[in-house]
This record gives structure tokens, C-alpha cells and sequence, in this order.
């Protein structure tokens, strides 16, 4: 082997290296990415009966919901990750029912983000400037801040509103009434 062909090989063996942590971190980072119908490993056609084989590595916690059918509880499945940190709630369409699908997700881990950078520690200002707001709504406590193009929405206390917009819950409450520092309050994405 000629010296041109030992720096050829020196020169290649760290691109070949950086490729890798490249392709390495692009694949650790597609199980916390929030995307039309899927959040990481987990699509709007994944069976309840499949979040064990999914999550393998990780802690499904299984609250089942009680009572009579009109003050039954959601059935609410609590995923942690190895260290014991909070994920992902996730509530199925149908309780009682491992054939059915998952409705509504709450994102509570940050790492869990959009490709735009959206997560569950952004503001308000973060969201807005990354996503189409499809919606805003006003109830008692918060506002409820729509993005159909991903089907999540969050919620923002009203505590970081202006005070003349806290208290009435049929005031109409638009983009521009939100601080762009308002931080969000809950994330979640919810598939029909």
C-alpha cells in the first residue's frame, strides 16, 4: 500500500465517522419526533395491545378506568422511560379494549419534539413563528391553541393572558392577545 493510499484512508476513516453519529442521532431522535399521525414509534393505527411489544424497553404504567358508564374514568396508559422520567399519557378511543386505537397523547417529555423544533417547553411565540394556528379557543382556566396540520394542540393559562382577557370566557381570543413568552401549559395530540 502506497503512502497516497494510507492519507486516502486517514482522510476518509473521520467523514465515515461523522456520517455515522450523524445517521446514529437521526435515528435516536425519529422516536421522539411528532409528525402527522405518529409520535415516534407510535401511530394513529397502533393497537393498545401493541404499547407492551412497542415500548419494550421502556415502563407502561396501565390506570384503568372504574365506575358505571357515566362516571367511568378514561382508561389512561402512563409511559416512563428507564430512569423513571414521564413521557407520554396516552388515552385510547375505547376503554376496556386492546384492539382499539389510541385517541389522545400528552406529551410531557421535551425531547419530544415537532421537526420544526415544537415541544412541551416551548411558548407561545416558538409555536407561532414554526406552525399554522388553526384555531384558538377560550374556556374557564386556559386557552386551547389548535394546529390541525399536526393534529396537536396546547394550552396556555390564562394567568399569562392580559388581565381584561383572564375572566370572560366568550371573548373571542386571537393570536395577538397571546405574549409570545406565554409558555405552554399541556401538549397534546389528538387523533380522531
Amino acid at each position: 500500500m502506497s503512502i497516497f493510499e494510507k492519507q486516502t484512508i486517514n482522510m476518509k476513516l473521520p467523514f465515515i465517522t461523522i456520517l455515522c453519529l450523524v445517521l446514529a442521532s437521526c435515528t435516536n431522535n425519529s422516536q421522539f419526533l411528532i409528525q402527522k399521525n405518529q409520535v415516534g414509534p407510535l401511530t394513529a393505527a397502533t393497537k393498545v395491545a401493541a404499547l407492551d411489544s412497542l415500548y419494550a424497553s421502556d415502563s407502561l404504567v396501565r390506570r384503568v378506568g372504574e365506575g358505571d358508564y357515566v362516571q367511568a374514568g378514561n382508561d389512561t396508559y402512563l409511559l416512563y422511560d428507564n430512569q423513571g422520567n414521564p413521557l407520554l399519557s396516552l388515552i385510547p378511543k375505547q376503554q376496556f379494549d386492546p384492539q382499539e386505537t389510541i385517541e389522545t397523547i400528552q406529551i410531557i417529555d421535551s425531547r419530544y419534539t415537532t421537526a420544526e423544533g415544537l415541544t412541551s417547553a416551548s411558548t407561545f411565540g416558538e409555536l407561532k413563528a414554526a406552525h399554522h394556528i388553526s384555531s384558538i379557543q377560550n374556556t374557564i382556566k386556559s386557552v386551547l391553541v389548535f394546529v390541525d396540520e399536526l393534529d396537536i394542540y396546547v394550552t396556555i393559562d390564562k394567568k399569562e393572558l392580559p388581565l381584561e382577557l383572564r375572566y370572560e370566557t366568550d371573548q373571542k381570543i386571537e393570536a395577538i392577545h397571546i405574549p409570545d413568552d406565554a409558555v405552554i401549559k399541556s401538549f397534546f395530540v389528538g387523533w380522531e
